[in-house]
């Protein structure tokens, strides 16, 4: 089977590498498309993943958005009339709707985020099928077009899935410069040009803290965007690292001392790899992250101060490692329900 699979954000390439590489081992043919956007295509690097860059990140407007999404439907439909694929994957791709919903393709969307609500009513309303972890409420999805007819719940995190077969390089400590004495944070800022972010100053505030914890803390900034890697430099301040590239993020987490994300994906990877996390998304909290909060395992950081800057001594590694087999064949299953 031929099968499309198109990754927009930086979390695509790690949420489906697994399904990528178990759909190529039982023979199908994947071919990847990327859209150019913070770091998506330096992880599919990273990875060793081949892909076609199409098309780019349309900016915080609307009118912007709009725009990307006309553009890049387009290129993308030329693509992938080409190569006739029978199945398309992706983690909330709204091209990948677009164009398999034109085409006539078979198409699976996974999502852990239920409240960007332009985006998951068109991507989950033209999806075959929709995979979502068991933690949001069968209403919400319902509500976005996720019908319980396209639906498969998972259990678990998507993370604990991709994170089935990882394992920490603690090299990654000494690869960066960092000082294994200190409190090693590492923080997301927020999603500034998504349309369910909003604004608040509590990321700034974070970051100015662990500047003045110099002697205490080091603290490495994976930004979103250039102007966010930018802005961090412009501080000056000599324990904040912000790496030109893409890195292994997952060891750094599972290597860290504390992690303080204004995002949903590396919030989470914390959560399975043990690492103590604060949470500091501005936007309407999601399931998922409701039932960490609830279950104490993701906490809500509302001021700079309370950071809790000490050494973690607990192992590190992957707490509740899940088969990736489920969701390969959740995503097979589309194939046999579409019309």
């Amino acid at each position: 089977m031929r099968i499309w699979v198109d990754c927009t954000a930086a979390a695509h390439p790690l949420v489906l590498r697994p399904i990528i590489e178990r759909l190529e081992a039982r023979g199908d043919e994947v071919f990847i498309t990327a859209r150019e956007y913070g770091q998506t295509v330096g992880i599919l690097d990273r990875l060793g993943m081949h892909y076609t860059v199409v098309g780019e990140h349309g900016g915080a407007s609307k009118v912007a958005k709009a725009r990307a999404l006309e553009s890049r439907s387009r290129a993308l439909a030329k693509l992938v009339w080409k190569q006739q694929p029978e199945l398309a994957l992706a983690h909330g791709s709204v091209d990948l709707a677009v164009v398999c919903a034109f085409l006539r393709i078979a198409s699976v969307q996974m999502q852990d985020y239920e409240f960007a609500n332009l985006q998951r009513q068109i991507s989950f309303r033209a999806a075959t099928r929709v995979l979502a972890p068991e933690a949001i409420p069968i209403d919400r999805l319902r509500k976005i077009g996720a019908k319980p007819k396209k639906l498969v719940r998972y259990p678990g995190l998507k993370e604990e899935y991709y994170l089935y077969d990882f394992v920490p390089d603690e090299a990654i400590i000494d690869d960066l410069g960092l000082d294994r004495g200190k409190v090693i944070t590492v923080v997301r800022p927020p999603p500034e040009t998504s349309e369910y972010h909003e604004r608040n100053d509590l990321y700034a505030a974070t970051v100015r803290r662990l500047a003045d914890a110099d002697g205490e803390a080091q603290a490495v900034i994976i930004p979103r965007t250039r102007e966010q890697a930018e802005a961090a430099r412009a501080l000056g301040a000599p324990n904040l690292l912000i790496p030109e590239q893409a890195i292994d993020a997952q060891s750094l987490i599972a290597c860290a001392d504390l992690v303080v994300s204004a995002g949903g994906t590396m919030n989470r990877e914390a959560v399975a790899l043990g690492t103590p996390v604060y949470t500091t998304f501005s936007g309407r909290m999601g399931g998922v992250d409701e039932v960490l909060i609830h279950e104490g395992r993701l906490r809500v950081l509302e001021d700079p101060a309370e950071l809790e800057l000490r050494k973690r001594t607990d192992p590190v590694g992957v707490l509740n490692p899940r088969d990736p087999t489920f969701l390969v064949a959740s995503v097979l299953g589309a194939v046999s329900v579409y019309p």
